[in-house]
């Protein structure tokens, strides 16, 4: 697949599926009455926002204007992954589970993948990948990550231990 046709129909599905979150929490309003399920409920938000937004730049730099994907997924990993260190800090005291903090911590690491190799795409030719290549990847990683934190919520009745 075409790297364009594969970022287009990606920001598409992510924009999508952050339609669909917030119909989710518009249907379970008692979520929201609890400050750290909050916290989490945007986290997930942003697990499809930033990835779509980041399709957006990639699609409009391309492979003609590297620096325009670049520069954006470096800008808005770092906005991602502080978003998810202080999701993280914040879930310690208030009793999120687990299994939820391992879950933002790989969103974290991700983030932290997503701007290196936008900063420096040459550390992945070893790979036989081009950097936006790679980004894809990872990209694809972290919106699986959210869907995982979905699965969590919509399993479960509470998001605390």
């Amino acid at each position: 697949m075409d790297v364009s046709t594969f970022y287009a129909l990606f920001s598409t599905t992510c924009f999508t599926l952050t339609g669909l979150w917030w119909n989710v929490v518009r249907s379970r309003r008692d979520w929201t009455t609890d400050p750290a399920m909050r916290r989490t409920i945007g986290g997930i938000y942003l697990s499809f926002l930033l990835p779509a937004l980041m399709g957006l730049f990639a699609q409009v730099g391309g492979t003609e204007n590297p620096l325009i994907w670049r520069s954006s997924f470096v800008v808005i990993a770092i906005v991602g992954g502080a978003s998810m260190v202080r999701l993280i800090a914040q879930a310690r005291g208030d009793g999120t589970r687990a299994s939820i903090r391992w879950a933002q911590l790989g969103t974290v690491v991700i983030y932290v993948a997503l701007a290196v190799v936008g900063f420096a795409p040459q550390l992945v030719t070893p790979l036989g990948l081009t950097g936006i290549q790679v980004e894809a990847l990872l990209l694809i990683a972290l919106v699986a990550l959210g869907h995982a934190l979905v699965w969590r919520f919509l399993v479960t009745d509470d998001v605390a231990e």
